[in-house]
């Protein structure tokens, strides 16, 4: 027999759909569900587009079982305009007589009120069930409403003996540590993300484009820092592929934990997720701040014997995988929210 926990779990399913193209709005998917059969779904396609469970209702062929269904949801229903009206409102006008949601939205116009709302109509509500995993679906949404800053995702290569890149170059172009099966998956995770952020030196010594070249997915918002402008005009990150936003002295005081900085200028941008790409100095700033949710690193089989060594950090590992000869990590600050 069906439980709640059934439901919700595919109420999440519909979610993990919109990942990339729903910011800054949360992922949200619902499913209602008639003498325990699912008779309607929808998820949340793209900001300023209807909600999860405009979709959900609206796909419902008989609408007569409405008012004898009951509505899951992975997050509580809205109860304000925005770009779109109230999925309370809707809910309520077409009588559905319960309401199951996962977890309460944090997000200040919401906060509960969209729960108050539906049970002031007479709705039966039930709140909280899966919670772990609706929290976990939506770290973005819920780092940057509760921490006021984005959810920061490190990401680097590094060789079998250590080494984040060769002692001397003679290219600029990057030095590849990874295979393509590893690259094409960074280009995935670039499409998933709102923001990518460099240092100056990787945008000098590699010259990279930081787009979803190598998968059908949106380009994230290039971040890069230029304290004392020595990037080069004519490189990739200035072409009109992705917007390009160069943080300077103008902008932070590099002297007074930069790292906490970065994540405020970020967060009054209203960017939500971003993934730090850049070299050892950068990452090791944001590490040693304590300002990074995830760390994501590849280990190839090569090795330099000497180079700039890889970042140096602590977590938990809660993912190990290994693609086409590559090993790869994904490691959980032990000192931030256990979304895993």
């Amino acid at each position: 027999m069906a439980t709640h926990e059934t439901f919700m779990k595919r109420c999440l399913e519909l979610a993990q759909n919109g990942l990339g193209t729903t910011f800054p709005n949360p992922l949200v998917g619902s499913v209602i569900v008639h003498n325990g059969i699912i008779v309607g779904e929808g998820w949340h396609r793209k900001a300023g587009e209807p909600h999860a469970e405009v979709h959900a209702i609206h796909s419902v062929k008989d609408t007569s079982l409405l008012e004898k269904s009951t509505l899951y949801v992975n997050l509580e229903p809205c109860s304000h305009f925005g770009k779109t009206p109230p999925c309370c409102d809707l809910i309520i006008s077409r009588s559905i007589p319960e309401i199951v949601v996962g977890i309460s939205d944090p997000f200040s116009k919401v906060a509960g009120e969209g729960i108050r709302k539906l049970v002031a109509s007479g709705k039966k509500v039930t709140v909280g069930i899966i919670e772990k995993e609706c929290a976990a679906i939506n770290r973005r949404f819920f780092t940057f409403h509760n921490k006021k800053r984005p959810y920061i995702i490190l990401k680097w290569a590094e060789t079998a003996d250590g080494f984040i890149a060769p002692k001397t170059r003679t290219q600029s172009s990057p030095v590849w540590i990874t295979g393509e099966a590893s690259r094409q998956l960074v280009h995935k995770w670039r499409s998933e993300e709102q923001a990518i952020l460099i240092g100056t030196q990787t945008a000098v010594d590699d010259n990279p484009t930081l787009t979803t070249r190598d998968w059908a997915g949106r380009n994230p918002i290039r971040i890069v820092i230029d304290r004392h402008h020595r990037i080069p005009k004519e490189n990739h990150i200035f072409d009109n592929q992705a917007e390009t936003i160069v943080i300077t002295e103008a902008d932070i005081d590099f002297t007074q934990n930069p790292a906490a900085q970065l994540a405020d200028f970020l967060y009054k941008r209203h960017i939500q997720s971003v993934i730090i790409e850049g070299g050892t100095k950068t990452l090791q700033t944001f590490i040693d701040a304590g300002y990074w949710d995830e760390a994501r690193i590849f280990k190839g089989q090569m090795s330099f014997g000497d180079g700039v060594r890889a970042p140096q950090v602590f977590g938990t590992v809660y993912e190990r995988h290994a693609i086409s000869g590559d090993e790869l990590l994904m490691l959980m600050n032990n000192d931030q929210y256990n979304y895993f």
